[in-house]
């Protein structure tokens, strides 16, 4: 069985190469649902015309299927409600 803090550690180290942040933290994971090893994943990207979508997909879908005793890996990219700067770790709105 698959705990969602494992599935949150492993995207911990999916990074946004344009912002040099995880996902996690810059608030791109809208919801993680775990029924057994499944897991779906819910995230959006900071626009839609961001041009490392790709990128960020194909890691975190890397990561997540590297979970130990990990099932069926769903990702749902989703543009409701826009992202904005205000869903970022407090610690990270105010770095230079």
């Amino acid at each position: 069985m698959v705990a969602i803090r494992d599935v949150v550690e492993a995207l911990h180290g999916c990074v946004d190469p344009e912002l040099g942040q995880n996902i996690v933290d810059i608030g791109l994971i809208y919801n993680i649902q775990v029924r057994g090893s499944d897991v779906k994943l819910t995230l959006t990207m900071t626009s839609p015309m961001c041009p490392v979508t790709s990128i960020i997909m194909a890691d975190a879908q890397l990561r997540l299927e590297a979970i130990n005793g990990i099932g069926k890996v769903e990702l749902e990219l989703v543009w409701d409600p826009l992202w904005s700067p205000d869903m970022m770790e407090e610690s990270l709105k105010y770095t230079a």
